[in-house]
Parts: structure tokens; C-alpha cells; sequence
């Protein structure tokens, strides 16, 4: 049995989505499904975890604390300190609900802000222009 090391912050044998503070090991970016999947693509292999609210059709990435509170984009927020998040547990990796569309390990937990960023300028722009 392989066994995935995992970030401190989270619980690897818990079952149940955790409700868990933003601003203190991470940031999370919202984006609405659609541009959030074409933002996902052009980043590739260069995205951390993604949260998937498949209900509420919202994507989350964890970005570093405090780099990106001061984005300005459409349809896009971002929640640092006095939000929180709900995250599903680790072995949540499909819906129907919340699960991790791309799965949350240690070496791959945040995404650069700065390629997140252009990633959802590009998705969001190409959404604009339809």
C-alpha cells in the first residue's frame, strides 16, 4: 500500500468535508466552472490542488496566502483571512459534490499565482468574447 504524504493542515484519514480557515496556509481563487476547466487546461501539470464543488459548478485553487488578494477579475474572488473553505477528504477525487479534481498531495498543494492568474485572464477573456 502506497501511502501519499500529505500537507499538515489536512486530515488523511478523515471521511467528512472539513470547513477549514483561508488566510493561513493558503488562499483559495474561485472560478466558475466553465473558464476555471479552460484555466485548468492551459496550466496543465503546472496546477496544484483543485477543489470541485460539482454542485455549485465553482473551481478552487489554494494559492500561497496573501498573493492574490489584490486580483481584480471578473467572476473571480478570491478568499484569504476571515474566509473558509469546505475541502472533501483526500480520497475524494469524483463527484457527484465536493471532491479534488486534481488531488491534493505534498508536493502539489499550490498553484503559482502568477500562471493562475494569466491562466484566468486568458479563460475568462475567451469567455468574454463569445
Amino acid at each position: 500500500m502506497t501511502v501519499r504524504r500529505v500537507p499538515r493542515w489536512m486530515s488523511p484519514h478523515s471521511a467528512e468535508v472539513r470547513t477549514l480557515p483561508a488566510g493561513r496556509w493558503w488562499d483559495a481563487v474561485r472560478a466558475p466552472a466553465a473558464p476555471g476547466a479552460r484555466a485548468l487546461d492551459l496550466l496543465g501539470d503546472r496546477s496544484g490542488a483543485v477543489i470541485r464543488d460539482g454542485y455549485g459548478g465553482i473551481l478552487y485553487w489554494l494559492v500561497p496566502p496573501g498573493e492574490a488578494i489584490d486580483w481584480h477579475l471578473p467572476e473571480v474572488q478570491v478568499l484569504g483571512h476571515g474566509s473558509h473553505v469546505a475541502v472533501p477528504p483526500l480520497r475524494r477525487t469524483k463527484g457527484p459534490g465536493l471532491y479534488w479534481q486534481v488531488p491534493l498531495a505534498y508536493d502539489r498543494e499550490c498553484t503559482d499565482p502568477a500562471r493562475l492568474h494569466a491562466a484566468l485572464s486568458v479563460a475568462l477573456s475567451v469567455r468574454t468574447a463569445l
